[in-house]
């Protein structure tokens, strides 16, 4: 493992290709949240009325704005020129990030592999990410660096699947995106039709070239609730799994971080603190029921997480953010930062000249 900071070069197109994708994502969901929808005339005993219509999921609502009249024909006029015009914008916005994206590969910002991101870009569609869902895991290394402002190289990113924490407790955003009808198994075939359940009541997804995605959530203290719960009311669908330590993570402070798809262009990444992956990790590393071929991994995940926590994050491990997490973790921060520092001084960090 070993990190290089990123050039002058590189700085610079990142911090243009996030200002660009925060202008084009903010306008999608002002499209979504206002322009979905449609209004148009209904007849009605021989009369036209303007109707508003919605859609929350599969559930069709429709308003009426009232007969038609001079103030109604305004009405859908008005917004019928606000929808085209915010249209046209993001037509524009979504160019400027697609002439964007060569160079963003062209200086190597293009970490993220092509798979994660079309997933990644689904759930934030669905208003998902970052509310119900956030990653965690190897995938989440990558929202890290770009935070530091780094590139980690070696292996510890290298990996074909993607783990999501569900936090099951609001149910809302899933009723209104209808992932409570149609599941999630239902967005992933949008982004490959290949991904089915690996087996009957599954927590995991793959797909034809064996890419794997776990739908994890946290092991309840009432065990009479642990039974892997169905996400959507299809009979192929995803069950997701309690695992024990998950819920320091669902309480642990979120990040979010604008990374680069291999394909060049932008997304959302929501993941948990940094600190707190450095933490969990470091305790999944000492745990007997691990996989011993994942001890090490976890445990250089951890100390490669918590180098960037000393050295460019400054991140404090004694902060009250952290107050969600047992004393069995917050107790590791101490060795955590000297098996850190100490990897710092083995390993120096390369360093932009320009």
């Amino acid at each position: 493992m070993a990190l290089a900071e990123l050039t002058h070069e590189q700085r610079r197109q990142l911090i243009d290709a996030k200002q660009a994708f925060d202008v084009w994502r903010s306008a999608q969901r002002q499209f979504a949240n206002s322009y979905k929808g449609t209004v148009r005339w209904k007849k009605s005993k021989g009369n036209e009325y303007l109707y508003r219509t919605v859609y929350r999921g599969t559930q069709e609502i429709s308003k009426s704005l009232g007969p038609r009249s001079p103030r109604t024909e305004k009405i859908k006029e008005d917004y019928a020129n606000a929808r085209l015009r915010l249209r046209q914008r993001l037509t524009k916005l979504k160019t400027r990030l697609k002439g964007m994206a060569p160079i963003n590969r062209a200086l190597r910002l293009n970490r993220v592999p092509l798979t994660e991101t079309r997933i990644l870009s689904a759930l934030d569609r669905e208003g998902l990410l970052g509310k119900q869902i956030f990653v965690v895991g190897t995938n989440a290394l990558f929202a890290y660096e770009l935070m530091a402002g780094v590139v980690i190289s070696g292996d510890l990113l290298a990996t074909r699947d993607i783990d999501l924490l569900w936090d099951h407790r609001p149910r809302l955003s899933l009723v209104v995106t209808d992932v409570e009808n149609q599941g999630v198994l239902s967005l992933l075939r949008e982004v490959d039709s290949s991904f089915r359940p690996a087996g009957p009541r599954s927590f995991r997804a793959e797909n034809d070239q064996g890419y794997l995605v776990d739908l994890i959530r946290p092991l309840e203290t009432d065990f009479r609730v642990n039974a892997p719960e169905k996400i959507g009311q299809g009979e192929e669908e995803l069950y997701a799994v309690g695992i024990e330590g998950l819920q320091w993570l669902v309480n642990a402070p979120k990040v979010e971080e604008t990374v680069i798809g291999s394909d060049g262009m932008p997304i959302l990444m929501s993941c948990i603190d940094p600190r707190a992956f450095a933490l969990h990790k470091l305790w999944l590393s000492r745990r007997a029921d691990r996989a011993p071929a994942q001890r090490p991994r976890d445990s250089a995940q951890a100390v490669a997480v918590a180098a960037l926590i000393l050295t460019y994050l400054q991140l404090p491990f004694d902060s009250r953010e952290l107050s969600a997490l047992p004393k069995e973790l917050r107790g590791l921060s101490p060795e955590l930062k000297k098996m850190a520092k100490a990897w710092l001084k083995e390993n120096p960090i390369i360093q932009d000249e320009q």
